[in-house]
């Protein structure tokens, strides 16, 4: 896929223009929401291929077998490279996880998921290089700095917040970039420096984005059956539709491996299928967003346990008098399955009322973090876990006119 990407992109561009293109990338605020494709579509098909590429050197190097943890955050660096990732922004990142790692005295694969994820707050070092007035010759090596920072921070907090939420949120690095965003935020707000969030946003589709997931999903389909007979893929893609898809959830440990990749093709056609359906532009973070449901089909997404998650968010948007296309309520409907295990857990109206919640909630949250968060569902998903979780278990202990527990 990776190389699909790269030649479609320099098809479409001419090499020196896509290179130019992604060299242009590096430096635009990659703050949420700014939509790539709106400076060429085969620089943001280049760019997506060189940072997919950063992540499969890194799976490499640290010697990890390629499965549903790994490909997760792959496919999910992929598509958020569409709007906000870049080569760039993610190294500093990525260096900061790996001096943790050092400093822990552990080995760095045990790391690298949390590495591959951490890239979700990248435009922290891409807005205190270029965004913030400071002369290059100071602001380059402080946002270098603060980024490995971070980086070095994240493990810690990635930790302690899968407690908080109990593995229901799934993007649990994208809730922990949430808070360390929140932080960063606050000290530019307070220093003056920081500018408002400003959303870019792509209307038109283009036919090569109308493709990508599509192509990709059936490729999937289509190995799936040809890895495992077609009664024996199929028979595990039922089971995995059984299953909570709490964290951690690797689909391709306890299911066949044609099953797993079955399910992540189907995810993909049928949230492509959503979009089609509402007449929403096949722009950059949908296209990333689409990427990320299918890289998660293999960590604990599915078809079961995602609709009435995305369905909570779509009755809450009309009942609040929305558009289903506008950015924040079409991109809510497809993060929105961060939060999966809900409905896999405690049921279908859980799942629908979470989504209603899910989506009161991340329309708020990016101005909270500056937009410094790419994973922004995720922050939001975490919060509305932790809130449907405790009110939940508190029934549970407390029904039957069991002690009041506080």
């Amino acid at each position: 896929m990776i190389a699909a990407l790269a030649l479609t992109g320099i098809w479409i561009e001419g090499p020196t223009q896509a290179v130019t293109q992604v060299f242009m990338l590096q430096n635009q605020d990659a703050r949420l929401l700014n939509d790539f494709t709106l400076y060429g579509v085969g620089g943001a098909l280049l760019n997506a291929a060189s940072v997919g590429a950063l992540g499969l050197i890194l799976v490499y190097f640290t010697s990890i077998n390629l499965s549903g943890p790994t490909l997760a955050p792959i496919l999910t660096m992929i598509g958020f490279s569409f709007f906000g990732t870049t080569v760039l922004n993610s190294l500093p990142i990525i260096g900061g996880v790996y001096v943790a790692s050092l400093y822990a005295n552990q080995r760095f694969g045990s790391f690298s998921i949390m590495a591959l994820f951490g890239t979700a707050i990248g435009p922290v070092v891409t807005h205190l290089m270029f965004y913030i007035g400071l002369p290059l010759g100071f602001s380059i090596p402080l946002s270098l700095l603060l980024g490995i920072l971070v980086g070095f921070i994240l493990p810690s907090l990635a930790s302690a917040f899968l407690q908080f939420h109990q593995g229901y949120n799934l993007y649990n690095v994208g809730f922990s970039c949430g808070f360390l965003g929140l932080f960063l935020a606050s000290v530019l707000v307070a220093l003056g420096v920081q500018k408002p969030i400003d959303i870019r946003w792509n209307d038109e589709s283009s036919v090569v984005l109308l493709l990508i997931v599509p192509l990709f999903s059936l490729f999937l389909i289509a190995l799936g059956f040809r890895q495992d007979k077609e009664e024996h893929s199929l028979a595990g893609f039922r089971e995995i539709q059984n299953m909570i898809g709490r964290l951690p959830s690797d689909f391709f440990d306890s299911s066949p491996f044609g099953s797993t990749l079955l399910n992540m093709g189907t995810l993909g056609l049928l949230y492509w299928a959503y979009v089609l359906l509402i007449g929403a532009p096949m722009n950059g973070p949908v296209v990333g967003a689409l990427l990320t449901i299918i890289g998660f089909g293999a960590f604990g997404k599915t078809v079961n346990n995602t609709w009435p998650i995305v369905a909570g968010v779509i009755l809450a948007t009309l009942l609040f008098g929305k558009s289903l296309i506008d950015p924040g309520p079409l991109l809510a409907a497809l993060f929105c399955t961060t939060l999966a295990p809900l409905a896999g857990q405690f049921g279908k109206i859980v799942g629908v009322v979470s989504g209603a919640i899910h989506l009161t909630m991340v329309e708020v949250t990016s101005h909270w973090h500056g937009g410094f968060d790419l994973y922004n569902n995720g922050f939001a998903g975490g919060l509305t876990a932790i809130l449907v979780v405790a009110i939940l278990q508190w029934f549970s202990a407390n029904k039957r006119g069991g002690e009041l527990t506080l």
